[in-house]
This record gives structure tokens, sequence and C-alpha cells, in this order.
């Protein structure tokens, strides 16, 4: 919103100076656009402060706050919708925003000829992650100052991280602000002016001790009393801030955690102040043992792992076994919270026990001591009559629920426990229970836990004892010994007809890196089950068909598959396999080079991976985000994001996916000079090739070996055997990868005659792969070539120029200098510079004569 108006602020006088300093003095360093950070929790007045610095501001001022839809550049979108004056230029700035030169260039589009601007951003740690990286970015970096002065007041409750406080060069630190509870003359004048002064003394100072200074507490507790109560002509309630006043003001901070988290709080506050012996801190309302309070979660079955999250945003302390509550005020409005979640639950328990007793019909006369033994001894009698089927079959239907949209490893342990109850009355059951406990641990990534389900597995000969051994090896890296089994499992794929038993045959293709024929077993497993019509299925099939084709490097009939899954999933409430499919569909993008989808569909598949569990999906997304970067030039932070994906270990990538994306790292690693790590990757990414498990693993390895050689013959080589290799290893997009490899390295070599072949191999194989982002870079390099029959980029391209980038282009093409050009325009020379090399990037020239050239085909 634009501040016209601002709420009166009490004792916030020395917090209003601090932010003065957004005046743009003319002693601040040049290229540093003043920032101060403010930090104050529920009904604190962080709102109100930014409302009331945007009016006191001379130059305009703009308050700005998380969107409520959280999609990639969903924040910086609302900031420029806040700034342009139509939306054609709020959606131009936001293009500009996602471009090399950022947030600056944006600003310059959305603030032209603008004197002072101030821009408050509150709950900024809420924002989207790309919004936030992007700002944060240009906060660090010193930017020219053109015709707009920019000043940033950005905000957040306390335990949010705030943009880092120091520039690039360590100076000028961006000073924090944070809002301490008023003085007790600032908040008797808050009270008076909320009551319209009428408030018995007596009254006053009751609420200013139960309030402790806290502004929003003191406001809601005098909107909720009547006016007789203040007056002092009622009688006054026992207490004047109750637990709705607390609930009121601290709800939006509960309502904002993990709903985990918000339980888990709610449990301690209910745990603190308890009569306990274990307690170190008898009586204290806010203080109680860790122990205590876990074991209490724990009998509640509420998560106990949301605990370090809160300790880390500052909600709890935790010192010597102890925890306690910084704000008496947060621990009372968890407590009340939680109490009423649990009454409602316990409301709604009695009522379904209710039901079920009436449905009861009992001819044994009612035992009153019944339902106290059950609740000592274990489950209810109901519970204890289920025949073991039945029990197993709702264990079935808690894994499928936990598989579908929840943590998958809690579906391992339901489909585990289900398998064991099933074992002896129910085998085929109890089989599929195992298997689906062991895809479910395998999209976790772990290892262990997949063995401890195969280890489940019959002893009998036949299809599920071979598939269980051959996992077996292959997980413990014996695939000499797994090759046998499974390819028996593959082989009597080809005569069944139930989809489930071809998915199986088609999992086991994949671990043998038989691509072609998993690709076709999950075919015929998708074409059953549609005639089928198993709906439920099908997401499922889905995914494992798009992981084939994208193995196979089908590219397009992989965005295909994971495009119809994404929809079956969503039709069928599948949220775990929703996140596969959109990592999927981020892979595909990073290939056909549009940034915008690979940032999406990650951001997505990131969204609900990462807490249900999915190593796999997880892993999948950062693989696409960094081969996205490698593609736009990014190798060093494509390197980076690499790293801990092809690490061995827990905190390492999928087990099923690191060694995939080695070659990757590989390329990235040499570009931004971290050979080190690339040669010891490489090493163990040769031991891996050497398992025969992926086709295209010789071809691949030959090439990181290429690109690691110290010298021209060797990397010649190197290139040669990659090639050969790829003649009969398949994946024609990795041929394409290294022919653009080794044409690159030639011409950098200067020999340019013999890098055309190599580089118009290569932009076929990109033009037939739909990998357009690469099919640029190939048509650059042989463009630089000289090649005659490079294609060169159309005329109309220009009119996909920015004004400003078309304005500076014709400049350039009529020969001006970048000085020149600059004071033509009133730019700096590196704005021109940053616009320039926009301009050649987006228009894929390298020179001021193909510009030059390309121009005045336009004006013809």
């Amino acid at each position: 919103m634009t501040a016209d108006t601002g709420p009166v602020l009490y004792g916030r006088e020395a917090e209003l100076a601090a932010v003065s300093q957004l005046s743009f003095p003319t002693e601040r360093r040049l290229g540093a656009e003043p920032l101060v950070r403010v930090a104050g929790g529920p009904g604190e007045g962080r709102s109100a402060l930014l409302a009331r610095a945007a009016r006191d501001f001379p130059g305009a001022a703009h308050v700005v706050g998380a969107p409520r839809r959280q999609v990639p550049w969903s924040g910086a979108r609302a900031l420029f919708d806040a700034l342009a004056p139509s939306g054609a230029g709020a959606g131009r700035a936001a293009r500009l925003a996602r471009g090399p030169d950022g947030i600056a260039a944006a600003l310059a589009a959305s603030l032209p000829g603008r004197g002072p601007v101030l821009l408050c951003l509150d709950d900024f740690p809420l924002w989207d992650a790309h919004s936030r990286a992007a700002f944060t970015a240009h906060w660090r970096a010193s930017h020219p100052r053109g015709s707009a002065r920019v000043g940033w007041l950005v905000a957040s409750a306390p335990g949010r991280p705030l943009p880092a406080a120091d520039p690039v060069d360590g100076t000028d630190a961006a000073p924090l602000v944070r809002l301490p509870r008023l003085h007790r003359a600032s908040a008797r004048a808050l009270v008076a002016g909320a009551a319209g002064g009428r408030v018995d003394p007596a009254v006053g100072e009751r609420l200013l001790h139960e309030a402790a200074g806290h502004p929003g507490v003191l406001a809601e507790a005098v909107r909720r009393l009547a006016p007789g109560v203040l007056a002092g002509t009622v009688p006054r309630p026992g207490r004047l801030v109750d637990d709705g006043v607390l609930v009121t003001v601290y709800g939006g901070l509960l309502d904002a955690l993990p709903a985990d988290g918000r339980r888990l709080l709610g449990v301690v506050a209910r745990a603190c102040g308890a009569p306990d012996a274990s307690s170190p801190a008898p009586g204290d309302p806010n203080r109680t043992a860790a122990g205590t309070a876990l074991a209490r979660a724990r009998s509640l079955r509420v998560p106990t792992e949301a605990l370090d999250g809160l300790v880390a945003a500052g909600l709890l302390h935790l010192r010597d076994d102890e925890l306690a509550f910084p704000d008496p005020f947060l621990r009372r409005a968890a407590a009340a919270q939680d109490g009423r979640t649990h009454d409602r639950d316990g409301d709604r328990e009695r009522d379904r026990s209710r039901a079920r007793d009436r449905r009861r019909v009992s001819t044994a006369p009612p035992d009153p001591h019944e339902r106290h033994r059950a609740d000592r001894l274990g489950p209810p009698p109901v519970v204890r009559a289920r025949s073991a089927a039945a029990r197993g079959r709702a264990l079935l239907t808690r894994g499928f629920a936990a598989l579908a949209g929840g943590p998958v490893m809690d579906a391992h342990e339901a489909f585990l426990q289900a398998a064991k109850v099933l074992r002896d009355r129910e085998p085929a059951e109890a089989a599929d229970a195992r298997f689906l406990a062991m895809e479910a641990a395998w999209a976790a990534g772990d290892v262990g836990a997949c063995l401890t389900a195969l280890d489940l597995a019959p002893a009998v000969p036949g299809t599920e004892r071979a598939f269980a051994e051959g996992l077996r090896a292959a997980l413990t890296v014996r695939p000499d010994q797994a090759r046998t089994p499974l390819s028996s499992v593959v082989a009597g794929g080809a005569a069944r007809d139930e989809p489930r038993l071809l998915l199986r045959a088609g999992s086991a293709a994949l671990v043998l890196g038989d691509v072609t024929a998993a690709a076709r077993l999950h075919g015929r497993a998708l074409a059953r089950a549609r005639a089928e019509q198993r709906a439920s299925l099908l997401p499922r099939i889905l995914e494992h068909l798009a992981y084939a084709e994208l193995r196979a490097g089908r590219y397009a009939r992989a965005g295909h598959a994971a495009g119809e899954g994404l929809r079956a999933a969503r039709a069928t409430g599948q949220l775990n396999s929703a996140a596969h499919q959109h990592a999927v569909l981020a892979l595909v993008a990073s290939v056909t080079g549009d940034g915008s989808s690979v940032a999406e569909h990650a951001e997505r598949a990131l969204a609900i991976g990462r807490p249900h569990g999915l190593a796999q999906a997880v892993t999948l997304a950062e693989w696409a985000l960094a081969r996205a970067e490698l593609g736009g030039g990014l190798a060093a932070q494509a390197a980076a994001r690499l790293a801990p994906l092809v690490r061995p270990g827990p905190r390492g990538g999928h087990f099923a996916l690191r060694m995939l994306a080695v070659p990757c790292f590989v390329e990235a690693a040499v570009a931004s000079g971290r050979a080190v790590e690339a040669r010891a990757a490489t090493e163990e990414y040769a031991r891996w090739a050497g398992y025969g498990l992926d086709r295209p693993a010789p071809a691949q390895l030959a090439r990181c070996r290429a690109l690691l050689a110290p010298h021209g013959e060797e990397t010649h080589r190197w290139f040669g055997e990659a090639l050969r290799h790829h003649e009969t290893g398949g994946n024609d997009f990795e041929r394409a990868r290294t022919l653009f490899a080794y044409g690159t390295w030639l011409r950098r070599r200067r020999r340019p005659g013999e890098a055309r072949g190599p580089l118009r191999d290569a932009l076929v194989a990109f033009e037939r792969a739909a990998a357009e982002g690469w099919a640029r870079q190939a048509r650059a390099e042989l463009r630089a070539t000289g090649a005659p029959g490079a294609r060169r980029p159309d005329p109309s391209a220009l009119a996909g120029l920015t004004p400003q980038q078309r304005r500076i282009a014709r400049l350039v093409a009529d020969g001006a200098t970048n000085e020149e050009v600059a004071v033509r325009l009133s730019l700096s020379p590196r704005t021109v510079d940053h616009h320039l090399r926009g301009v050649y990037a987006r228009l894929q020239l390298r020179s001021r004569v193909e510009l030059s050239a390309l121009v005045a085909a336009a004006e013809r």
C-alpha cells in the first residue's frame, strides 16, 4: 500500500530516529543503498512502525507485506505492482529482476526519474525463496545510483532470519532496530488513548502490571473489556489480560508454524510449571524439564522432531536439559490454543465412541472395570477383537495414506507392520506390503530401511524371491549377484498382465540400467491400468515411466509422462507423487532452457519433498536447478549446488541418483576451478561405471577425463574415446553434450575448422531433443568459428529486448562507445555495459559487428 497516514505510536521515538537515516544524507558511501532492519514480535508494533516511517518519509514510500500466494517471484511481483504505473510495467520489471542485472534493473525501470523512495518490506522471511535471494544479493552488491535513490526498511519477527548486516566489503553495517516493551509512561498513554481517557486509575495500573508493557496485549485487552469495567463501575474479572487476549495477539505467529511445531509448542507450554519431581525449577510456570515435556509429547503421539526448529527460532530456550519460554505471553497463548485443540479432538473422539457404542450390540453384561483395564493394558476390546487380517489391512490403509501425502518413512513403518501381521494369514497381501515398505524407503533414500523390508521376503522360490534377492544385492553393491535374479524378473514381466507385477519388472529393469525394457514394461503397465480404470495406480506408473525416459535421454517423452502423472496425482490427491513429477518436469525444463519453469517446478517439488522426506524428488529438483545454472553460464553456482548431491553418506544425494549427477558436477567443477573435487568424483564414478549398470556411463566417464586432462593430446584422445562409446551407449542428448564440449575445446585451441563438425552435429542433436537452451549455446559457438551456415538470429528478435536495451543496441550499432551511450542516456558506463551484455546474451551475439548487422537487417 502507499502510505498517506500512519498509526499513532507510543514510546517508539528512538526506533523512529533509527530509521531516519533513510533520508539519504550526502555522506553515505557511493553505490550503497541505505538499509535498516527491524525485528519485533507479535503485537509489538512492527507493521505500525513501517507504516509510520512511510508516512514521515519526505519522498515516495511503499509498504509491501508477504504475498498470500507463495509462488516463485511472487514477492518481487507484489513490490513492482506497487511501484509500476501499470500491470504491463510491473510484469516487465519482474522479468528484469530475473535477468542478469537483477533487482537493480527492475528498480531502474520502475522508478524512472523519481526522487528518494522508501521501500518497506514486512515479514520478509515469509516471502518466496527466489525473491528473498534476489533482494539479498541486491543489498550486498554495490550499485551506481541513477535518477532514483532507494532506501529499504526490512522487518520480521524475532527468530526469523533477516538479510546479512554487512555488505560485501565489510563496511557500513546495516543497523538492526529491535522493538522493546514499552516504558510505563508510554504504556499508560497507550491505555488512555485506546480507552478514550475513560480508565479508572486502579484498573489502569492493573492492566499495566498484567500486560508488562506489551503494546499489542494492552490494546487488545482494552478493546475486549467492557466500558463499565474500564471505568471501575463494574466489578473487575479475575484477570484483565486473559488467555483469549493472548491467543488473538499471538495467533498469527502460532498459525504460521508447521502443524507439528505448533502442537509440540503447546505440549511444552502445558507441561511448564507442572508438579513433577524431576522438574529442575518446580513452580516456575515458564520452565519444564525437557525429558518431561518430550515424554508427554510422545504419549500424545506428537512428533518431537520439531523441537530443534522451535529452539532455532527463539521460541524456546534449551539449557542443561531444561526448556524455557523466553516470552511468558507466548507460553500462555500456546497452552490455551493447544488446550482448545485438545478439547475439540476429545469431543470428536467421544462423539465417535458414543456412535460406536450405539451400533455395537452386546449380550454380555457391562463390566465397570473394563475401560480402566483397557486403558492400562493396551488397545480397547473392540480393537483387540479384530482379526489379524483386519488389523493388517488397517495398517495397509494407513501406509497408503502416508505414501500418498505424508512422511514416507511413516508409510514404511506402517507397511512393515502390516507385512508382519499378514505374513501367516494373507501371504499375498504381506508380499505387497513388504515391497511397498521398500518403495517408501527407496523414495526416502534410506538403504538400511530398504534392506529391512527386503529381509521379510519369502523363502519360497519365484519372482518375488528373485526380485528381493536382486535388490538386496544391488543395494549392498554386489552387481554381479544382482544381475541374474533381476534379469529373470524382467524376462518374467513379458508374460504378465497385472499392472502391479509389470511395475515391479520395470523397476528391476531400471536397477539393471536397461532403460529400453523399463520404458516398455511401464508403458504396458500404464495401458493395463487405464483399461482397468485403476486411477490410484496411474501416478506411480507414470512416475516410473518418466524416470525411465529421463534415463534414456528422451526428455520430451519424459516431460509428457510427468505432465500426465502430475494431473493424475492431483486428481487422486497423491502429493508425494506430484512432487516427483514436478522434479522430473524441472529436469526436463533444464534441458529445454526454460529457466522460469525450472524454478517453479523445482520449488514445488522441494516444498513437498523436504518435509515429507522424499530424498529422490529433492535430489532431482536440486539437480535440475544446477543444470539450469550451468546452462546459463553460472558454473560456480552449479558446482556448489551439485557438490552435496554427489557426496556419499546420509547428508548426500539419493543413493540411486548420486553417480548419475557426477558428470554434470565434473563439468561445472572444472569450469569453476574445483578440479581437485572433480578428479575425486571422477575416480569414484569410474568404479561405478565398471559395474555396467548404466549404458552411457563409459562415454560420460571418458568425457570427464577429457575435461580433466592436463595436456591437449590427452584431451583429444579422451574425447575420441567418449564419442566411440556414445555410438553404442544410447542417450543422444549426452552424446550431443560431448560433441559440444569437444567442439568448444577445439575452437578455444584456435582450431575452428576442426571445431565446426562436432558443433554442427551437436546443434542438430540438441534441436532433435528440443534442448533449446543447449542449442543456443551450440549456435553461438558455431558462429564464433566463422561457419557460413551458422544460423543467425532473426531481426525480429530485437522486439524481445526491453526499451532501454533497444535504445542502447541502436546507439552501439551506430558506432557509439559505451561512454558516449552513457552520456546520451544519462546512465553510467557500468550500467550501459550491463545492458549490453544482456543484449548479447538475449540475441546470441558476440560482437558489435554482429549487432550492427542485425540492427541494419531489422531496419531494412
